[in-house]
This record gives C-alpha cells, sequence and structure tokens, in this order.
C-alpha cells in the first residue's frame, strides 16, 4: 500500500513540475511578445537590433542601438511589463559608427526628439527620412503645433531640411491605445531627462492608463512639477501623485 501511495505522490510531482515549467514558458512567451507589441518598441526600438530572452520572468535585453536613450527606454519597458521578476540590461550602444548621419539614425533622433516635447503629439506623427530630408505626416491639431514639430524636427543634427505634409485637424488622429508598460517608460524617460526632478528617488506604475508616482522629493515644487510632467505625457489619463517631501533634502 505504502508503495501504491509513493508512486501516486511521485506521478503528482511530476504532473505539477510539468505544469509549473509550462506555465513558465507561456509567461516568458507572453512577456516577449507584449515587449515587441509595446508602442515604445513599434514606434522607437523596431529599427534598433534589440533581443528579449525571458526565462521564468528573468528578462535579458541584448543587441546594439544607435541612440543613447533607447537603452533605457527598452529597459524601462521591459521591467513594466506584467511577470516580468528582473530585467538585465545587455545592450550596447554604438559609440564609433560611420552611420552616425545615416537616414535611420537621424529618424530615431527625431522620432525621440518628439516624444520629449508635451506641446506636439509623437504618436501620431510619421517621420521618414532619405538623404537627411525628414518629411512628416500625421495630423496637427493647430498651425503652431505644425511649426513646433518642423522646428523641433530641424534641431536635430544632420538633418538637411524638413518636409512637413502634415494635415490640420480639429482632434488629432488617435492611434491604438497606449499599453501601461510603454506609459511607464516614457514618464521614466520624461523624468530622467528634466534635471529639476528626482528621478533616481521615483518610483512609477501604470495601470490602464492611470499612472502611480511615489517616492521622495525636495520639495512641495518638485512634487507639483512632476503631476505637470507626467500629465503631458502621451497616454497618461490620470496621475495619482504620492510623494512626500524628504525633511533632510534641501530646498
Amino acid at each position: 500500500m505504502m508503495k501504491y501511495a509513493f508512486i501516486a505522490a511521485a506521478i503528482v510531482a511530476v504532473i505539477l513540475s510539468m505544469s509549473i515549467s509550462a506555465y513558465a514558458s507561456d509567461l516568458d512567451s507572453q512577456i516577449e511578445s507584449s515587449f515587441k507589441k509595446s508602442f515604445v518598441y513599434r514606434t522607437y526600438l523596431k529599427d534598433e537590433h534589440i533581443k528579449i530572452a525571458s526565462k521564468e520572468g528573468v528578462v535579458t535585453l541584448s543587441g546594439e542601438v544607435l541612440d543613447d536613450a533607447h537603452k533605457p527606454m527598452a529597459g524601462n519597458t521591459a521591467e513594466a511589463i506584467v511577470g516580468v521578476k528582473s530585467v538585465d540590461n545587455q545592450i550596447v550602444i554604438q559609440k564609433d559608427h560611420s552611420s552616425a548621419n545615416s537616414d535611420t539614425w537621424i529618424k530615431m533622433k527625431v522620432q525621440t526628439e518628439l516624444v520629449f516635447h508635451s506641446n506636439v503629439s509623437a504618436s501620431t506623427t510619421d517621420v521618414t527620412v532619405k538623404n537627411g530630408v525628414v518629411t512628416l505626416k500625421g495630423d496637427a491639431s493647430s498651425s503652431a503645433k505644425k511649426e513646433l514639430t518642423t522646428e523641433y524636427a530641424k534641431n536635430v543634427e544632420g538633418v538637411k531640411s524638413v518636409i512637413n505634409n502634415m494635415k490640420l485637424s480639429k482632434s488629432e488622429t488617435i492611434g491604438d491605445k497606449m499599453d501601461d508598460a510603454s506609459i511607464t517608460a516614457q514618464v521614466k524617460m520624461t523624468l530622467v531627462l528634466h534635471a529639476s526632478t528626482s528621478a533616481i528617488r521615483t518610483s512609477v506604475t501604470t495601470k490602464d492608463g492611470v499612472v502611480t508616482v511615489s517616492g521622495k522629493a525636495q520639495n512641495a515644487a518638485e512634487v507639483d512639477l512632476v503631476t505637470k510632467l507626467v500629465e503631458d505625457v502621451d497616454g497618461v489619463l490620470r496621475i495619482i501623485n504620492t510623494m512626500s517631501i524628504d525633511g533632510n533634502s534641501k530646498n
């Protein structure tokens, strides 16, 4: 009788092990798929040579990128995907490359330039580049936004000229719903690039477009600034700012 009980227990253990393994495999596949389907990847990273591998929720990013902003952007996106336990970002930034002013590099820089300016819409602006000439398409809600988009593109190194074919529309075209991981990544990058915020001490999570920001701020002004910066990020529906003021910080 004991023998049969032992065999039964062993069979159950094997079945459970197989089920857990299958679940982990499905989760890893879902994580890798979510990364490649994310707005950030499709809009900014698809032309880069980035590889993602997930094993039981532990993600490894590898490959090379031309734009130095794309390495942390990829890492922040992966970290925000449901099921990810940790991210090992091994992406290498190409420092010495002959294609510094190539059309691909210019396109990436223009897209990155637009995403960090809240008064234009990066998500509804299509960017193409040929021989250093940038062509912009999409919708702009005003002439001012259209002109600003042109000026931001002109400011990118290597751009020879800009052809702006954007159409004026009372309401800008709404694309696919922004995924939470991409919103989180863009919020983190916005805070990092703004010198007046303590991005390192700030935690960001997103659920259905609602962004929760927590951590320590130097003063009340910084809390208000973080709220304003986050509100301006594409895809953010609402912000919950629970940051506290660090009494040890100098105002």
